[in-house]
């Protein structure tokens, strides 16, 4: 930084670190970049790092920019199905939209199931769709007859802050859902139990097929 250069390029810096040494990092680059006011140019495979150390993103296919955006349009509004599968984690559902009402998409899933997107863009009924659902958005309970979609956990990994899931839907659909653990004492659903996975209206991305 001696020279102050108008560009500093970072490739991998972080990436020898362990995890609590490459976090405080993160936040030590960001503070010095705000305070320098030089522009990082920060290259990395990890998308949670690109996601935290980031002002703006660019993701690349094979040499073609996809999307570029602030880290929340990147992830919450991700430009295809290669963006959403890359930055973070994201479960795809194809479907047919069966009407499109407020500026919402009904989906018809191939088991009969339907979601309700956030945001129709410019898909009309009848049009093939792929739903990208991230896992925070889906909440697993004890089954309920008719209520979401009905699987069965597969797999349940406890870390702490919260819980991944694997739901294996009727369909024979996986699913990723991830529940946060507020309250430590409060029984969760475990592997081989049978649930209802519930997707809140509204927090369904749908990305053309």
């Amino acid at each position: 930084m001696a020279p102050r250069p108008k560009l500093l390029l970072l490739d991998e810096p972080l990436s020898a670190l362990d995890y609590k040494l490459r976090k405080e990092m993160q936040v030590e680059l960001k503070c010095l970049q705000h305070q320098t006011g030089v522009t990082f140019v920060f290259v990395t495979h990890d998308q949670d790092e690109a996601l935290g150390m980031s002002d703006r993103i660019a993701v690349m296919d094979r040499g073609r920019v996809l999307q570029v955006g602030t880290p929340k349009d990147i992830y919450g509004r991700p430009a295809n199905r290669i963006v959403a599968n890359f930055i973070g984690e994201s479960s795809f559902f194809d479907g047919t939209v069966g009407s499109v009402e407020a500026g919402r998409a009904t989906v018809v899933l191939p088991s009969g199931a339907t979601l309700v997107t956030r945001d129709a863009g410019n898909v009309t009924a009848g049009a093939a769709v792929t739903l990208a659902i991230r896992p925070e958005h889906a909440e697993p309970t004890l089954r309920r007859p008719g209520a979401g979609l009905a699987g069965t956990i597969e797999t349940a990994v406890y870390r702490g802050t919260d819980t991944h899931y694997r739901v294996r839907l009727s369909d024979g659909a996986l699913f990723a859902v991830r529940r946060q653990n507020a309250d430590f004492e409060t029984a969760v659903p475990e592997t081989g139990a049978a649930v209802s996975v519930i997707v809140p209206n509204g927090l369904i991305q749908v990305l053309k097929s």
